[in-house]
């Protein structure tokens, strides 16, 4: 028995491949740094000198990636262009987000450690300049250039103390300044990026994002002092630092076969590595410009008890899929601040449409604008101007490939569904022939009765369509409230004999607690064995294991139950 998560096999190749290529860079440029041109360097530094080298490499490798996963539109045409070959590989790219934080991660271990051995770097660069000894090598070394300034292999020129010489060398020199600068930029995007910031002050998390383009700017100058330096090839070949290294006090005098060498620093590489996502970056955000001048009309707006916002808006060629997102800008709250939204639309509907939960500045201020505090109903001209940027995701069309399919949605995660519920069901109805399916189990699990209202309204909708039409076998829906009050409890006791749900007002009750899966798993391949059933979540990893090691155990006698964690 098997339970076909295909994602997972690619996503562990990709993430080696990844890791990999972070070793190879490693281990390549520290040994680099080994080699003969490099040998008074390391009189002077030991091995710090490959420990700082290695990592600015695995900088520069993962700087050149950290911008394309949020290349929202680059990403799009990857993907409209690689389903066609392969389904699987184009919803790993909905893991954008996900690669973007593993490769924020391995910048910030990779900074660390440049940081580190760099600070060893500056305690040996100055003792070499302050023990004043010309039978020590390493004062020999930082003496050379003194004169003319032009060969010189010790950046610090002076022998101040160490504080005094730490205080020029941060930021009196490029690399430096560009240094401090770059470390503070990398730690207000790390530190704003915890979940807890993000969204509770999405604006702060916003803002301090933007300093990239600080980082970026300091990433590709902190090379241009050429602070790291070696001996020039040429000089390697008339002064061979494995036979002259033991008669320094000889070099450069009349007679003797070892000139004084010559140094000369590193040219900048890391522009050579960034600058072409950088330049696509741009792209992308003139693209995102140029969209968002594009005319968006508000056409419905429904205010769910919920403080659920539902927007209805037409965009012209605007054209979805089920599953995919939009972001959504209101110039008149914020000209920069977009947010994403999951579309509740069909694809076979006139308009766009998102539902928007009130619980934030942003999302309050938008229920304010569209006049979700008036009792009133607003006029057209009186809504505020909104910006659509998007369909963004991969099309869950493969919801549309199973005969039997079991949808489970947790807590909010249950937004997208209503998407594909609407448009499962305007296919069955239009009898279109790509669609198999031929029935529905779908599981809300929710932890407040105030989140049901606004799905209730769909539900209810398509209760109704299918009563007319004679098909209420076609969905069958199970509710489960997970958490409740006592005085809650008691009132939908009384209510519970009613003819609708207290609930939903639907006519399937609201179960309490939580679902037996295994019951559930074994009732659905009791009642249809030898078929293949799609098992689609939008919700948390626990439960995503759960359902996993489910449709491992059930998967017999014929019915195969194939797990898809979806990614809206």
């Amino acid at each position: 028995s098997v339970c076909k998560t295909s994602q997972t096999p690619f996503i562990l190749f990709f993430q080696l491949v990844w890791l990999g290529i972070n070793v190879f860079l490693f281990v390549h440029f520290y040994l680099a740094f080994l080699v003969e041109r490099y040998y008074y360097t390391r009189v002077i530094l030991g091995h710090a000198l490959s420990w700082a080298r290695a990592p600015a490499a695995c900088l520069n490798f993962n700087c050149m990636l950290i911008l394309l996963p949020v290349c929202r539109n680059l990403l799009s045409f990857l993907r409209g262009s690689i389903q066609y070959c392969s389904r699987t590989a184009a919803r790993q790219l909905d893991r954008n987000l996900t690669f973007h934080k593993l490769v924020a991660y391995m910048i910030a271990l990779h900074t660390a450690i440049h940081i580190i051995a760099h600070l060893f770097n500056f305690e040996r660069f100055m003792d070499s300049q302050l023990m004043i000894n010309s039978s020590y090598l390493p004062y020999v070394l930082s003496q050379i250039g003194n004169n003319d300034n032009r060969s010189y292999l010790n950046p610090i020129r002076t022998n101040e103390t160490n504080i005094e010489g730490m205080r020029r060398m941060m930021f009196t020199t490029i690399a430096g300044l560009t240094g401090v600068v770059i470390t503070l930029a990398l730690i207000l995007i790390i530190t704003s990026s915890m979940e807890v910031i993000r969204r509770s002050y999405f604006e702060v998390f916003w803002f301090t994002h933007h300093l990239f383009i600080v980082f970026f700017i300091g990433l590709v100058l902190h090379g241009v002092g050429r602070i790291v330096r070696g001996q020039t090839i040429e000089s390697v070949k008339v002064h061979k630092p494995d036979e002259c290294h033991s008669r320094f006090e000889d070099w450069g005098k009349n007679g003797t076969d070892c000139p004084e060498p010559v140094f000369a620093g590193n040219p900048p590489m890391t522009w050579k590595w960034v600058v072409g996502p950088m330049i696509l970056y741009v792209c992308e955000r003139l693209v995102r410009f140029y969209r968002s001048q594009q005319k968006v009309v508000i056409t419905k707006v429904v205010m769910h008890p919920s403080k659920t916002l539902e927007l209805q808006m037409k965009k012209k060629g605007f054209k979805m899929e089920v599953g995919q997102y939009v972001f959504m800008q209101c110039p008149s709250i914020s000209q920069l601040e977009w947010h994403p939204f999951t579309l509740t639309s069909a694809p076979e509907e006139d308009h766009l449409s998102v539902h928007i939960r009130i619980v934030g500045d942003w999302t309050q201020a938008l229920y304010t604008a569209c006049g979700g505090d008036k009792t009133v109903v607003q006029d057209a001209w009186t809504l505020p101007k909104v910006a659509v940027d998007g369909p963004f995701g991969t099309a869950s069309e493969d919801v549309f490939r199973y005969e039997v399919v079991m949808l489970v949605g947790a807590g909010i995660g249950v937004t997208p569904f209503a998407s594909v519920l609407k448009s499962v069901w305007y296919k069955h109805v239009q009898e279109n022939k790509n669609v198999f399916t031929k029935k529905i189990y779908f599981y809300w699990l929710c932890p407040e009765t105030q989140a049901f209202e606004w799905f209730a309204d769909l539900l209810q909708s398509l209760e109704r369509q299918m009563m007319e039409k004679d098909m209420s076998d076609f969905l069958s829906y199970n509710i489960y409230l997970t958490r409740w009050k006592d005085a809650e409890a008691a009132h939908f006791r009384v209510q519970y004999e009613a003819e609708d749900d207290p609930i939903t007002g639907l006519k399937q009750k609201t179960r309490y607690g939580k679902p037996n899966w295994d019951n559930e798993f074994s009732a659905i391949a009791t009642q249809h064995p030898g078929s293949k059933v799609g098992v689609f979540l939008c919700g948390p990893t626990a439960l995503a294991t759960a359902l996993g090691k489910q449709c491992i155990s059930h998967t017999e006698s014929g019915t195969e139950f194939i797990f898809n964690k979806e990614n809206f």
